[in-house]
């Protein structure tokens, strides 16, 4: 009996079976269960991740190792299944399950992970399958792992002089779709260095939350527990913390002292230019990291109606508002279509884009998005703008933001919508931030290569009559 035909057709448990047994249990074992899920399922890594965090049992550095495992396995899987595929006997991608995650989840400790030593990676996958598949499959996960550690020095990949597409695709383990886009619209040389910051891991970024404690202040308590931190490049309340995991049980978190935010998303809040005692409505608010940010810079003074159609995640809106002490933010659970109300002094938008300048982040969209569904996507982002543009008082101003570096989405949305409505006009925001945070088209774009920041775009839109 061959490898393949053993492998895709041997006995194995149930996934109901398994999924609540003692068989997933440690870091390693957990990782493969996610995996599983995230293969069969379209559900979301950082929620799958969050739920097993919570309910696993793990502690500090079994937690740290979860969260490693499972990010680098998806953000790393192209290249993974390609070096797995070259020593794989019949189609990898054909295996049992638990069989496929546990290799992944493996040769990414073989590969990637440096402290932790080959053998151990290799014992862990054997033991685990042996408790899962049986005695055979186990050796036959043994044999094909080592013969990988053994070669590991003479790893191949495609040639890319042959074809330069399938070798930047596989080894930076990027869909070949957003590699030919990229490679068309900034060359090799900056799409290799976008793909790299991609593949990092990325910062912890938060904004000191001042409406309960200066910035100064929180430096301070910083330094007294001894945790490392680097300042943020473009605004003063927001910072990037080093080695710091399970961020969310720290006592300062329960105490709303912080919110985890990336620096870029502060951009779209600044540029909006809101000011006390403004009436603000955030059309598409949920989960709230703007709406928040927005109430802290008026000083809890004003009204801002945070719209959203998903009560779940208004839920975790309003229990953010509560820890971080907002008092001037209304939470109206309906569709941004449809929301009608008294037109507002200003309006953000961040509307829901693809997400592909969190990728560091969000692993998962990279095999989760397609051109069709991008293509999708902009017609609902185009009529939300006209929503929001009509939400606006004459003299007020709106921000249209996404976290996507996509052209279709950003400047194109909003260079249609400006040449269809004569009575808008852009608002650059000249000195507000530096010119090297702005694309060809004077817009503000920051890139995960250029500027270490999720990559984001804002445009301000103001009503001149």
């Amino acid at each position: 009996m061959t490898a393949t035909s053993f492998l895709t057709t041997g006995e194995k448990m149930s996934e109901e079976k398994l999924i609540n047994s003692e068989l997933y249990s440690g870091a390693r074992s957990i990782a493969v269960k996610i995996l599983n899920r995230i293969d069969r399922t379209d559900a979301y890594l950082d929620k799958i991740l969050d739920n097993e965090m919570k309910h696993s049992g793990l502690k500090g550095a079994d937690k740290a190792l979860l969260f490693e495992i499972v990010h680098g396995v998806i953000r790393q899987r192209l290249k993974i299944d390609y070096i797995l595929n070259s020593f794989y006997k019949g189609q990898f991608s054909k295996c049992v399950i638990n069989i496929k995650n546990a290799l992944r989840v493996a040769l990414y400790q073989i590969i990637y992970l440096d402290k932790v030593p080959d053998y151990a990676s290799v014992n862990e996958a054997v033991e685990f399958i042996k408790k899962v598949q049986g005695r055979k499959p186990a050796d036959l996960i043994n044999a094909i792992l080592r013969n990988i550690i053994r070669n590991k020095e003479a790893l191949r990949y495609p040639d890319p002089d042959e074809d330069l597409i399938a070798f930047l695709s596989i080894y930076y383990s990027h869909p070949v779709w957003m590699v030919k886009r990229w490679l068309s619209r900034y060359g090799r040389e900056a799409t290799e260095s976008l793909m790299t910051a991609n593949n990092e891991r990325p910062a912890i970024s938060i904004r000191v939350n001042t409406l309960k404690i200066s910035v100064e202040d929180f430096y301070q308590m910083l330094e007294k527990v001894d945790l490392k931190y680097i300042k943020g490049k473009l605004l003063p309340d927001y910072l990037k913390l080093k080695n710091m995991s399970n961020i969310t049980d720290w006592e300062y978190f329960n105490k709303g002292y912080f919110n985890i935010q990336d620096e870029s998303a502060g951009i779209a809040c600044r540029l909006l230019e809101v000011k006390p005692n403004m009436r603000v409505l955030d059309l598409c608010a949920a989960p709230g990291g703007k709406s928040v940010y927005l109430a802290t810079l008026m000083n809890n003074e004003g009204e801002i109606v945070a719209v959203d159609k998903f009560g779940s995640r208004l839920k975790r809106l309003s229990g953010n508002l509560a820890r971080l002490g907002v008092t001037n933010v209304k939470v109206v659970e309906a569709d941004a279509l449809s929301y009608e109300d008294e037109p507002f002094d200003r309006v953000l938008l961040d509307a829901p884009c693809s997400g592909l300048g969190t990728l560091s982040k969000k692993p998962d969209i990279k095999w989760k998005r397609n051109l069709t569904e991008l293509r999708n996507l902009t017609k609902l982002q185009y009529e939300l703008l006209v929503k929001a543009a009509s939400m606006l008082k004459a003299g007020g101003s709106l921000v249209y933001s996404t976290c996507t570096i996509e052209p279709e989405e950003n400047q194109e949305i909003v260079k249609k919508f400006v040449n269809n409505n004569p009575n808008y006009i852009f608002n650059k925001g000249n000195g507000c931030f530096a010119e090297d945070l702005r694309n060809k088209d004077g817009f503000i774009q920051t890139m995960p290569n250029i500027h270490q920041l999720d990559g984001a775009f804002s445009c301000r839109i103001d009503r001149v009559s």
